[in-house]
């Protein structure tokens, strides 16, 4: 779940504005859309804020992750010549946009039937267990946040979780932890499968097309 949406929390800063950088995606992305119609670039426009605020939090100590202040959704109401409430309607309703600081990288764990079915519970523990942190907490150091979620869609090389943008898939406590500490160095982990399969293909290897494959050297 994601954390409270607190409009009036001390940790919300007095200003944003997008920097130059992210002033041009902006502006293309509303340019996208139709005269009169530029509202419809609220959702983009949001990512670019929570990932302009992952970028500058990158460099802090101690660090922080993504997430959209109240001043951001202000200035991007400003922007599309919105109403304020309703830019928090859309942040606060989607679970891909933090309302709250989190950690510089975001662990979400699925716990949804197929990766529960597959061990998703070995998995929290591992995790929770290695970081010192629960559910909805945040290391110390800053690094981590932990939030459980429903489906991600990667069933089939369940268990799975997504941290920031990248998925890993085929988890198991051993791999999970290793993943998390290669992120505590600030190093870039083997996304996807943990276990060297192709895509969606079966644990065992190609079921179909097995000579297409081998030629394809995905087996």
């Amino acid at each position: 779940m994601k954390k409270p949406f607190d409009l009036n929390a001390d940790y919300q800063p007095e200003s944003f504005e997008f920097t130059k950088v992210y002033q041009k995606h902006a502006q293309e992305l509303i340019n996208l859309y139709p005269e009169g119609r530029q509202q419809s670039a609220v959702m983009p426009l949001l990512d670019l804020a929570q990932r302009q605020v992952a970028e500058e939090g990158a460099q802090q100590n101690p660090p922080y992750g993504g997430w959209i202040p109240r001043a951001a959704m202000d200035y991007i109401a400003s922007m599309l010549d919105m109403h304020k409430v309703k830019v928090y309607e859309v942040a606060s309703f989607y679970s891909m946009y933090n309302t709250a600081p989190v950690g510089k990288y975001l662990v979400q764990l699925c716990t949804t039937t197929p990766c529960w079915l597959c061990g998703s519970g070995d998995i929290v523990n591992a995790t929770t267990d290695h970081l010192g942190v629960g559910l909805g907490e945040t290391t110390p150091d800053g690094k981590f946040t932990l939030m459980e979620v429903e489906c991600l869609g990667a069933c089939v090389n369940a268990p799975m979780a997504q941290i920031n943008d990248d998925y890993y898939e085929d988890l198991t406590a051993k791999n999970m932890k290793e993943i998390l500490n290669t992120l505590a160095e600030d190093m870039k982990p083997t996304v996807g499968s943990q276990t060297g399969r192709k895509a969606s293909m079966s644990a065992a290897g190609p079921t179909t097309l097995k000579e297409t494959a081998k030629k394809a050297k995905v087996v």
